[in-house]
């Protein structure tokens, strides 16, 4: 009797979920527009720069320089000038990134073997962005100084530094990236879906009737967070293989254990999930207490920065966060082939959210009863 309860109760959200028009759209378009701007679009890369350039010298060392930046790929256009005033008003004007300015005695002083100097002015107010074309153009200045006559002679006696990059030789974005909207996109929709439930209930006026039919508590709160958790094994799918397929990206790991972990990372999502829809009396609180959730969460994950580099106060706070463990996990078996060990100990943390998070949204739906 209460498998056939239980399943009619599952089959009664998956209907309520997949016939109402706006349970349809956040089904389909939030994957389809992450999965595109996230993966094309969202990118930590600085590419397609402009940049300003004031070359004073008139020898052979100054014209390779220019030579050289204007055919670096990674810069769009390099606009040349002869006026210092000029560099001044694109910076302010946003119209550039970054300016440089070559002295008029840059061959000469190369030629007598002294060091010369090259000035680059970038706009603070893009300072992740200025870091990175500070880098670019960094490259190129120390790859001609080391084919400079002090720099061939210098390259004599310096140890050469060959860097290897492990999991992601060519250091290719999506890698990164894509792996990650595979648990971004298991939270949001499980977080949405299950938080709209109990919710949807209230509005509907059949809350009540839930609570006086058949179906014990912990039956209600298994019902609740089965059709979520399927929807949620669902994306993920989808996510796997177009990460596969379209972005090919390398899975080295096992997808049993990508699977069985996210049984546990889907469960702690349903759990909070569930835990806000009991608190929330409409749909609009449901929504509202899940977005409360939902951006910290992915801010406090490690998606778009490292844990290490946050404030030491803040880090406390990320224990209690599922998608923090998940991310280790799904990056792990993807790029790097973690082994059984180390996805136990992720999972672990995601039981013990899951635990506790149903245990209260159950103790919220007896509190009902009384």
């Amino acid at each position: 009797m209460w498998w056939t309860r239980l399943k009619a109760l599952v089959w009664k959200e998956l209907l309520a979920v997949l016939r109402d028009p706006k349970g349809r759209a956040i089904l389909i378009g939030p994957p389809i527009v992450q999965l595109v701007v996230f993966s094309y679009a969202a990118t930590l890369e600085v590419r397609n720069v402009d940049l300003m350039l004031l070359n004073r010298d008139a020898g052979h060392w100054g014209e390779e320089l220019v030579e050289r930046i204007e055919g670096s790929p990674r810069f769009r256009h390099v606009m040349l000038t002869d006026s210092p005033q000029e560099v001044r008003d694109a910076i302010d004007h946003q119209r550039v990134t970054a300016a440089i300015t070559v002295g008029p005695d840059f061959s000469r002083t190369i030629e007598a073997g002294e060091s010369a100097n090259v000035q680059i002015l970038l706009d603070g107010r893009r300072s992740n962005a200025a870091q990175i074309v500070s880098g670019y153009i960094t490259q190129i200045v120390l790859a001609l100084a080391d084919e400079t006559p002090a720099g061939e002679r210098r390259a004599a006696a310096m140890i050469e530094i060959v860097p290897r990059y492990w999991f992601n030789p060519n250091l290719i974005y999506q890698w990164f990236m894509v792996p990650n909207l595979i648990a971004n996109i298991a939270l949001l929709i499980g977080l949405i879906v299950t938080a709209l439930s109990i919710a949807r209930e209230r509005e509907l006026g059949t809350f009540d009737q839930l609570m006086v039919s058949p179906l014990r508590t912990h039956e209600i709160v298994i019902g609740k967070l089965t059709p979520p958790m399927l929807i949620g094994l669902f994306h993920m799918t989808v996510y796997i293989l177009a990460a596969v397929f379209i972005f090919a990206v390398p899975l080295r790991g096992s997808l049993v254990l990508l699977y069985a972990s996210s049984l546990f990372y889907l469960a702690s999502i349903a759990g909070i999930g569930l835990f806000i829809s009991a608190l929330s009396m409409t749909q609009q609180q449901a929504i509202l207490g899940a977005f409360l959730f939902l951006v910290p969460a992915t801010l406090l994950s490690g998606f778009a920065t490292p844990i290490e580099n946050m404030p030491n106060w803040l880090q406390p706070i990320t224990v209690v966060n599922p998608m923090r463990y998940f991310l280790v996990i799904v990056k792990g078996i993807f790029l790097k082939d973690i082994p059984l060990s180390e996805v136990l100990r992720q999972t672990l943390p995601l039981f013990a959210i899951a635990v506790v998070t149903l245990g209260a949204a159950s103790w919220l739906f007896r509190r009902r009863l009384e």
